[in-house]
């Protein structure tokens, strides 16, 4: 039970909403957002930012492993983008918002009518910050939406019938970590991610988009990569402290929601920690090949029985969970 609190908790989504966002300079440039009630909102769009989590192909092909066998083995049947072996969160929320899963960023200029529900702007790997990877980060991201509404793409009653989705996975602290950060150093660095993901959100919020999901930091210390060490079976205490310190700042920037969204009763995972696709060594991952082109990974018989697909990265039945226990709080607030 303790293993499937932990994982629920992967992707617990904040909303904000309504008309006022202000800053409070007492708590270092944080800012807070007034949560107001809508009734029979119907929204027609999805803006997408962030990373891996949400992505659907915007990595380019010659650089990202989910564009690589066997991601997409599940959904569509062949790698196309998503880190995952079939549908991610997106793919979930634009289902529930009765649209289809937005366009990726990078195929705008071939997507005709297919921008009518949204674009999807999240990139692989990347942050709140620059994460070395040398994609766009969430900044950039939001200035690209900017530039669209300047090219009268979008009007202003398109961005008010819209919901905007900001998911952020850790790659910022990967990143510091990578760098030489300290430890000592590590709270001071969440500040300042936090704060920069309040500005964005209000950058976001005035632009007319009324609605924003924001993903917390999923438990760093769950994901396979930290519990391999204790053979998938217990979760990085350590490593979930910072998680910790980072939710508690994002709470003070949105309201969050007091649902139950702790549902364990879709995520019966027999083994929840162990991920479907691994490398078969410590130097290869899931998708790695040799130079004659084979196979340097293993890929479990039932992905839909894995929570993880790899070391990182929910499986389609690890985001069908998460949406599952997220929808009644999504029905209650949207409809």
């Amino acid at each position: 039970m303790e293993l499937h609190r932990s994982i629920v908790f992967l992707v617990f989504l904040f909303l904000v909403a309504g008309e006022t966002v202000y800053g409070n300079e007492k708590h270092q440039g944080l800012k807070k957002l007034n949560l107001h009630t809508y009734r029979a909102f119907r929204p027609t769009k999805l803006f997408v930012f962030g990373d891996s989590y949400s992505d659907t192909g915007n990595n380019p092909k010659s650089l990202a492993s989910s564009w690589k066998n066997p991601y997409g083995v599940t959904f569509p049947g062949k790698p196309a983008g998503r880190y995952s072996d079939g549908r991610v969160i997106t793919d979930y929320l634009a289902r529930f918002m009765g649209i289809k899963s937005p366009l990726p960023y990078q195929w705008r200029k071939i997507g005709g009518n297919k921008l009518r529900s949204g674009i999807n702007f999240a990139y692989g790997g990347t942050g709140v910050f620059d994460t070395g990877n040398f994609q766009p980060n969430m900044t950039t991201q939001i200035g690209y939406l900017q530039e669209l509404i300047n090219e009268s793409v979008y009007t202003k009653r398109d961005l008010e019938s819209s919901v905007a989705l900001v998911t952020v996975s850790g790659n910022d602290y990967g990143a510091y970590t990578a760098s030489g950060g300290s430890d000592q150093g590590l709270p001071a660095f969440i500040t300042r991610v936090v704060s920069q993901m309040a500005i964005n959100l209000k950058v976001i919020h005035n632009m007319g988009i009324r609605r924003v999901l924001v993903t917390s930091l999923q438990p760093l210390g769950c994901l396979p990569r930290a519990t391999v060490l204790s053979s998938y079976q217990q979760c990085n205490a350590t490593q979930n402290l910072s998680v910790d310190f980072h939710n508690q700042l994002l709470q003070r920037v949105v309201a969050t929601l007091n649902n139950n969204t702790n549902d364990s009763r879709s995520l019966k995972f027999d083994a929840p920690l162990l991920p479907c696709c691994m490398g078969i060594s410590v130097d290869a991952n899931c998708g790695s090949v040799d130079e004659n082109g084979k196979a340097l990974y293993t890929v479990c018989k039932e992905p839909e029985s894995t929570f993880f697909w790899d070391m990182v990265h929910p499986s389609q039945a690890g985001w069908r969970a998460v949406y599952l226990a997220l929808r009644p709080t999504l029905t209650q607030i949207f409809y």
